[in-house]
């Protein structure tokens, strides 16, 4: 063993960048002292010495933004702590916008933020001139203030990180390579060096643009992809104003800074350059890319054009290096799937600077927790699935990714690149039904079914998109009539063994001990009694259940079950997805026409709501639910996949009879927000129980050998008063604003919360959305009749309802029809 490194570590940290550092001295600030960071080469030689050290904390999501916000605190007192400066500077920075609808996004920005203790101001062009006088005005429509955003030295703040890390009792080691990590029984005990093993409790991926290639050794899926990132630095401007704030002009993909009496100027451009699509060489470290004048061009002009003194002022230093990206933006954190007690902060696409002490911190808490501190589902590594690791995929796809940072963030955006990746058996069949398809997770699905070839491709808006008609029409049809939606990405488990009752009755906290051929909706808690899970449990045989999730919680959900299933249990789980395709036929006209097809009673008393049974359509047999996710009558059909595309021909060609339409996503999620029917990610998370969330008819508090979360729930339950509760908000004025998410709510002129997700209801004719409100003296239905409640959207409030029933057939009559 050498004398530079211990045989034993409670925790080792592997790579010394911002994120790795950040990690280690969160971790001593929690406790853990016992900490080994290994790095290859030497502290911040791969990205870290090379970012451009913006420090902004408006992100995507809450969560997101929580972390920044936290950066940017600590920064403010890391130094003085460390006695390491940090070159933080807190001078503000200004976001332009040139056209309408970039104002708009930047002001429902500024309203979002406001959720989140954000200080933001929108600013007029004269305003702008005020902060920024070197500008060119020209086209500029408006823009957003932020007085605590800032920059930072990236190299000296990981620096302070390492050195407050040691302080803490960490031991941090440089020019030593992990070459493997030590896995028994399917858990990190440890990492192997060429100077010998260390055992430790767990172990932590910080391996940047790395990370990937090195997780794959030991068949962990980390998706990420390097990319050429690029900035040039001028040479001296004289009389350049040393406060400058941070300026982002995202409409010409750009972003400036002052730099020591120097302007750093950088790009997220719209068509990226991955690199390294073989692997990194061995040896970088501290190393640039070859400059690419032609490709930063077209930026560089528009900058001349936007700051006219760069046109008489050189530039001292034209800069390419690489960062690793994501296929969805958003960083890798948390605990992986494949290995227990391996855990990972990487992939951070051009904000780790600026995320890295909120990622240190709530790393280190998970790491000695055991779980999340908040809900960080929107990062959490294992929203990721295994195809994502693809090098072809990724390299697609980071070329499109990176750009996304400045472009147009527009609700239902969809990628262009890496696309047609997971299609059903029915995909050709409803593209040639004027299928318009949407992806998710790889998933080719319908958004919406083009009419007479109109609105072929989506023309963006934040308000009513060109297939608004389409989508209402059916919305309309399946409510009048019948509907059918490929459900196929609808993620399918069995859970078989003479143990699987017991084990998902534990798991689950709803009561899943039924009758054969009885469904169950339910929610996996942890033991916070958080929401883990959203899903359907049918039981197909004493010994065997049919586990249904969302597409996007494939990985989150099979890793919750397997990991919560205890050792010696008679207990197997299957994922049967690919071969089980799903179809929804949905609407009053459903049972005529499945009751012709497969000549069976499907009255009420013969096939009840939440039950399951098998029937016959054209040669095959198909599972049949009787379950809806629009709240109309109808069944979900899961058919084999080699018989899938005969029942899809039998559907429509029997379904002309009965009004039958194609639906899309987009439909489904009008029609969901009508009921309010949650959505897990959204409305539902680890940090959100049964009882807030409106969901306590799922769960049985005295059902035999109880649940995990139980005790939670029973000590939330005695508390009596709720006072944060999801409530469904409905606009009051005919053209009122779409919703989408993080919408403030205000109550009386206060603010009581947001929202969570929203969408035009079709049949109710209405602007919707759902959302947590919270008061002191608890959220009941008298407080919402006698509150004036209003939704601010883009800076302007909104007045708006809130009820706790659905705004459409609240009484259910319609999925429990008896006709």
């Amino acid at each position: 063993m050498s004398a530079r490194i211990p045989e034993k570590a409670e925790v080792v940290v592997i790579g010394g960048g911002v994120a790795g550092c950040s990690v280690a001295y969160h971790l001593t600030k929690v406790g853990v002292s016992d900490v080994v960071l290994l790095e290859r080469k030497q502290l911040t030689c791969g990205t870290t010495w090379h970012a451009a050290g913006l420090v902004t904390q408006l992100r995507a999501t809450r969560n997101m933004t929580e972390l920044a916000k936290y950066t940017g605190e600590l920064f403010h007192d890391l130094s003085s702590e460390t006695g390491q400066e940090t070159g933080f500077k807190r001078n503000g920075a200004l976001r332009l916008a040139k056209t309408p609808d970039r104002l708009e996004e930047l002001l429902r920005g500024a309203s979002m933020g406001r959720n989140f203790g954000l200080e933001m101001h929108a600013v007029s062009p004269a305003e702008i001139k005020e902060r920024w006088p070197l500008l060119n005005l020209d086209g500029i429509v408006g823009g957003i203030w932020a007085p605590k955003d800032g920059q930072v030295n990236p190299a000296d703040v990981t620096q302070a990180f390492a050195k407050g890390a040691r302080m803490g009792g960490a031991k941090i080691v440089e020019n030593l390579a992990v070459d493997r990590i030590l896995v028994e029984q399917g858990r990190a005990v440890g990492v192997s060096t060429s100077e010998g093993d260390i055992r430790a409790d767990k172990v932590v991926v910080c391996g940047g643009m790395w990370s990937r290639e090195f997780a794959a050794k030991h068949k962990v899926s980390l998706p990420l992809h390097a990319a050429e990132h690029f900035y040039v630095v001028t040479e001296s401007i004289p009389d350049l104003p040393r406060n400058l704030p941070v300026l982002f002009v995202t409409d010409e993909e750009a972003y400036y800074k002052e730099d020591a009496g120097k302007l750093l100027i950088g790009c997220f451009e719209r068509e990226a350059k991955p690199w390294a699509r073989d692997g990194i060489p061995k040896d970088f470290c501290f190393d640039s890319l070859p400059e690419d004048f032609d490709h930063f061009e077209r930026i560089l002009d528009m900058a001349i054009n936007r700051v006219p003194v760069l046109g008489k002022t050189g530039i001292q230093l034209f800069f390419n290096g690489p960062e690793s990206f994501t296929p969805d933006n958003r960083y890798l954190l948390g605990e992986t799937s494949e290995v227990s007690g391996l855990f990972t902060a990487c992939g951070f696409n051009s904000v780790g600077i600026l995320s890295s002490g909120g990622i240190g911190k709530a790393l280190a808490f998970w790491i000695k927790d055991g779980h999340a501190p908040v809900d960080l589902a929107d990062v959490d590594v294992l929203r990721m699935q295994p195809f994502q690791s693809s090098k072809t995929y990724l390299y697609d796809r980071t070329k499109e990714t990176l750009g996304l940072l400045f472009d147009m963030h527009w609700p239902y955006r969809q990628y262009a690149t890496a696309r047609n990746v997971r299609q059903s058996v029915f995909h050709d069949r409803l593209k040639a039904l004027g299928a318009v398809m949407t992806e998710a997770v790889g998933w080719e699905r319908p958004g919406y079914f083009s009419l007479d070839g109109d609105a072929q491709q989506i023309e963006y808006s934040y308000g009513r998109q060109n297939w608004f008609n389409i989508v209402g029409e059916e919305c309309r049809n399946t409510a009048q009539k019948v509907a059918l939606f490929d459900q196929s990405c609808f993620i399918k488990y069995m859970v078989d063994g003479r143990d699987a009752c017991a084990v998902l009755n534990r798991i689950c906290a709803n009561n899943v001990d039924v009758p054969i051929g009885k469904l169950v909706y339910t929610q996996c808690l942890n033991e916070r009694a958080g929401i883990e899970a959203d899903v359907t449990v049918t039981r197909v045989a004493e010994d065997s259940y049919l586990f249904v999730t969302a597409a996007t919680s494939q990985t989150r959900d099979f890793t919750w079950l397997r990991r919560n299933i205890p050792d010696g249990a008679h207990v197997f789980i299957r994922d049967v997805t690919s071969g089980l395709p799903m179809l929804g036929l949905m609407g009053p006209n459903a049972r005529p026409l499945l009751e012709r097809m497969s000549g069976c009673d499907l009255s009420n008393p013969a096939f009840p709501f939440a039950s399951s049974q098998e029937i016959e359509i054209g040669y095959a047999k198909v599972r049949a639910s009787r379950v809806t996710y629009v709240g109309e009558l109808g069944w979900e059909l899961y058919v084999p996949a080699e018989f899938a595309a005969h029942v899809f021909d039998t559907i429509v060609g029997a379904g002309a009879d009965y009004g039958l339409s194609q639906a899309g996503y987009f439909a489904l999620g009008s029609m969901r927000m009508e009921k309010g029917y949650r959505h897990w990610g959204h409305d539902i998370g680890p940090e959100d129980t049964p009882y807030q969330a409106g969901l306590g008819f799922a769960v049985k508090l005295e059902k035999q050998g109880g649940f995990i979360g139980r005790e939670a729930l029973l000590r939330q339950k005695e508390q009596g008063t709720m006072r944060r509760r999801l409530v469904q908000l409905r606009m009051v004025e005919p053209d009122a604003p779409l919703v989408y998410h993080q919408e403030p709510i205000w109550a009386d002129g206060r603010l009581v919360g947001s929202i969570t997700s929203g969408a035009y209801g079709h049949r109710v004719g209405a602007s919707l959305g759902m959302g947590y409100v919270e008061h002191a003296d608890g959220v009941d239905a008298p407080f919402l009749a006698s509150s004036d409640f209003e939704i601010e959207v883009a800076g302007v409030r909104h007045k708006a309802t809130a009820q706790f029933p659905a705004q459409y057939d609240p009484s259910n009559s319609k999925i429990t029809a008896w006709n």
